[in-house]
């Protein structure tokens, strides 16, 4: 093992001895704004005209760029751009062998287009906000801030130090975290994929697990807070996510990277670019492998992720690429116990983990495949118009494994999993019209098909030679002798394709959306005005192949009309912007939500939700100081949601008093579905930067919210045969809207020592959490916690175009003790013990507790 180290020590020292001697050219410098303020992420893109060839490269967090590897002579040119300023230009530059060209663009003028040269495709539709121009609230979060803060966690954890935005889940498994924006869950929050919507069609859900390969791919995250910006008829009430892949026309090289990790976890990634080639292609390619035991007892999980961009530069009006990823993964899951269980067994202790057969094993377990691909064409038509459209496709498999019993006829426990396939397509245009010097119009459509495929197939037998299950109303009792695989790669094929290998029920989801969207934006002299409007229909059914006789399953179509309306303004003097915007949403209701009952019953107390939405914000940039303040208010009404669980004795002995086996027993399903809830958030919020001199960085955030139900609530419970067992009614006015944190804030440095060296730290408090709201009580309210995490990079320049970059992250230094989410609010019937004020009885959910990683990059 030392003789290998010392050979991979002597060959990089004499690699870049070799490369050392070259008499190729660079560009270096650095870019600034107007204001003197360092611009992080600028774009380089530099040409030689006479052969086409390009070299492309982005400025760092300091505003540092080096484009290396360059030939003598020229002429050269060199572009550089940045979101929501003009491009600066340089023509005719010729360089000396062996020469650094010193060059520190600086921005002068802003942009009157959305994105220009920054993302080389789908720039049309891809709506990032402008920095200090674009009317909203927004925080950008760059590829280095990702790399350096994610480590072996989700892309959620780059989020973390944003202002209104909570995540937590993290401890129950591998891509099992959550995130809130402004007090909204992720199914009310948009996420766009270059453009492409990723939410969950049926429920709005996303699942991190199905997008690990994002912490490899994207190049920026944009958290637009509130209304957004996008064109897109979505309606998102707390906010929209974007996120941008990396781009095929980059710099040719690539990449080795290896991670490693608390819990034995093992991460390695391969990536290369061709750059731009003389053929006019384009490609980058990116394969990852990734294992590890997870933190929580039993929740070890293995996975892939894979990148394919194939970019064609067909001329200078046409662009073309083409993107393929996927990460199939498995993992095991934990899961909320009683308080006193954590507090007994440890932070780790995981209810899920039992012994079966002698052996012990987690009985919970995700797995999933489900690789997108989307054609993305740019056409600028003239020198005032042009087109972006995006061709995307979707299909997947997978499901969640848990255990099961079929009562009376097969009693005895065995594994089975509620599998989700499904085949998602969908198209997004849009037309980009530069009337005049200030005024922008934008039209496009959004169209999307959608089709589900639930059942429930058995994976493990546990030692039973076959399985028994009733309840298809065509074929009464039937038996199974088979099993199928839970290995992701293998679930497109190894699937029941008869009716007696599904149990539990046996369904499909149909959905067809189009939308209309269009935007008016005016800019002139520090001024700007935006108004945007669309108008969507969609279509809902369902084929159910279980509860109804063949040839009976088919649901009516249920159609529903939304539309959405929001414009604001911005204006901005010297260093100085204020902006206010306006939105109203009629929202379609979720499809989980028109059809009750897992039946064909359409709700009739299913309706669109109403979003009213209004902000106001400051911001102020220079060379030293950053800060912006935004008051928002969002009320949301006519909710409709639905949930489940499996009962309790409690739930037992009120739902079913006269203790009749075929209403309810303990374990069974309890579905609940809940009408007329109203939502009002109101808060303020602050970030700022300041760099008070050269190396070092301080940031902070706050959050102070204000977020509440109102009205009265009606909830409708049933059993698994779909039997009304309650019908009850509450007053939720004053109830605190739980999952996340009401009031936070934090404070981060970053101080880079020497060259290449650089170290960091961040502290948040969480203060105003509560837990999700239970069936009949109030949401109960959580300690407040801190948590500090800190980290270090250092990056080795071999040669020119050679380096070695190093990480290393610890999470939740002071391991501190904290529940990070609550599903219950109960108080024990005898000698109940507390913890901070909580009744150790109460279902909780611990947070993390000290974590590490370190990595080592290889860029060649």
């Amino acid at each position: 093992m030392k003789k290998s180290l010392l050979f991979f020590a002597l060959a990089v020292a004499s690699y870049g001895t070799i490369h050392a001697q070259t008499t190729t050219s660079s560009v270096t410098g650095v870019v600034k704004q107007s204001t003197g303020q360092t611009t992080t992420g600028a774009t380089i893109k530099i040409t030689h005209q006479s052969s086409g060839a390009t070299f492309s490269g982005s400025a760092d967090s300091n505003g540092h760029f080096n484009i290396a590897n360059l030939q003598e002579g020229g002429p050269y040119k060199i572009e550089v751009t940045y979101i929501g300023e003009k491009p600066l230009i340089y023509d005719n530059v010729f360089l000396k062998a062996g020469e650094a060209l010193q060059l520190d663009p600086v921005f002068a003028e802003s942009s009157g287009t959305n994105l220009d040269e920054v993302v080389i495709v789908g720039r049309g539709l891809i709506d990032i906000a402008e920095d200090r121009k674009t009317p909203i609230a927004v925080s950008t979060i760059t590829k280095q801030i990702i790399e350096e803060k994610v480590g072996a966690m989700d892309i959620t954890a780059s989020m973390v130090n944003t202002p209104g935005v909570y995540v937590s889940g993290q401890s129950k498994g591998f891509g099992e975290s959550s995130m809130t924006t402004r007090g909204f869950d992720q199914s009310n929050t948009a996420f766009l994929l270059n453009g492409q919507p990723i939410n969950g069609m049926d429920n709005g859900r996303v699942y991190w697990s199905n997008w690990s390969g994002l912490t490899d791919i994207a190049s920026l995250v944009q958290i637009q807070r509130g209304l957004g910006s996008s064109k897109l008829a979505i309606s998102s009430v707390g906010g929209t996510i974007n996120f941008v892949t990396k781009s095929t026309d980059m710099q040719q090289g690539g990449f080795v990277k290896t991670s490693i990790g608390n819990d034995m976890f093992v991460k390695s990634t391969i990536a290369y670019n061709t750059g731009l080639m003389k053929s006019g292609f384009a490609v980058s390619a990116m394969v990852t492998g990734w294992k590890g035991n997870g933190y929580m007892n039993g929740t070890e999980g293995a996975g892939q992720n894979y990148f394919l961009s194939v970019g064609y530069k067909v001329n200078e009006k046409h662009n073309l690429n083409l993107m393929v990823t996927g990460a199939p993964q498995w993992h095991n899951q934990g899961y909320t116990s009683s308080l006193s269980n954590f507090l007994k067994e440890g932070r780790k202790f995981n209810a899920n983990v039992e012994t079966i057969n002698g052996v012990e094993r987690n009985v919970r377990k995700n797995y999933y495949h489900k690789p997108v691909a989307n054609l993305n064409w740019d056409w600028t038509i003239d020198d005032k118009s042009s087109l972006s459209t995006v061709l995307y496709g979707s299909i997947a498999s997978g499901g969640g494994q848990s255990k099961r019993t079929e009562r009376d006829v097969n009693p005895e426990p065995f594994l089975a999993s509620q599998v989700n396939n499904h085949q998602w397509f969908g198209v997004v245009s849009n037309y980009n019209r530069k009337l005049n010097d200030n005024l922008n119009f934008n039209v496009g459509f959004d169209l999307r098909d959608y089709k589900g495929e639930h059942y429930i197939q058995v994976t493990d037998k546990l030692g039973q030679e076959t399985i028994s299950h009733k309840g298809n109303v065509n074929y009464g009792t039937m038996t199974t002798p088979n099993s199928y695989s839970t290995n992701p790669w293998k679930s497109f094929g190894d699937k029941p394709k008869n009716a007696e290998d599904r149990l539990g029920w046996d369904y499909e989801q149909m959905i067809r959306y189009a939308g209309l969207f269009g935007q008016l934006e005016y800019a002139k002299d520090g001024f700007s005005a935006f108004f945007q409007g669309s108008l969507s229909g969609q279509q809902n059914s369902r084929q159910d192949y279980y509860l109804y006789k063949i040839g009976e399953g088919k649901s009516k179509d249920v159609n529903n009309l939304g539309y959405n309306v929001k414009g604001g303004a911005s204006y901005t003097l010297g260093n100085h912007t204020i902006f206010g915007n306006a939105g109203l949403y009629s929202r379609q209701p979720y499809q989980n939500n028109i059809f009750m009952n897992y039946r064909n019953d359409v709700n009739g107390e299913a309706r669109n939700e109403e979003i009213l939405g209004l902000e106001a914000g400051y911001k102020f940039a220079s060379e030293y100081f950053d800060v912006n303040v935004n008051a928002y208010k969002t009320t949301w009404a006519h909710r409709v949601t639905g949930s489940s669980k499996n009962a309790t004795a409690a739930d037992v002995k009120k739902y079913n008093p006269t203790n009749d086996p075929s209403v309810l027993v303990e374990g069974d399903y309890l579905y609940f579905s809940n009408y007329g809830v109203k939502q009002d958030h109101k808060g303020i919020e602050l970030d700022f930067v300041a760099r008070p001199f050269r190396g070092f960085e301080l940031k902070g955030f706050a959050s102070v919210g204000d977020w509440k139900y109102d009205g009265m609530a009606q909830t409708i419970v049933r059993n698994e045969n779909r039997e009304v067992l309650a019908n009850e009614k509450r007053d939720l006015t004053g109830v605190k809207v739980g999952e996340a944190s009401q009031t936070s804030w934090g404070l981060g440095a970053k101080y880079k020592v020497i060259k290449g060296l650089s170290f960091d730290a961040d502290y948040r408090r969480y203060e105003d959490l509560y837990g999700s709201l239970p069936a009949s009580a109030p949401t109960m309210k959580l300690p407040n916690y801190e948590l500090v995490d800190a980290g270090v990079s250092y990056r080795l320049e071999v040669s020119p175009k050679n380096a070695i970059s190093f990480r290393v992250n610890v999470n939740n230094i002071f391991d501190t003790l904290y529940i990070s989410e609550a599903t219950s609010n109960s108080v024990a019937q005898e000698n109940p013990q507390y913890w901070k004020g909580i009744d150790t009885s109460n279902s909780v959910l611990m947070g993390w507790g000290r974590t590490w990683n370190a990595s080592v990059k290889f860029t060649f």
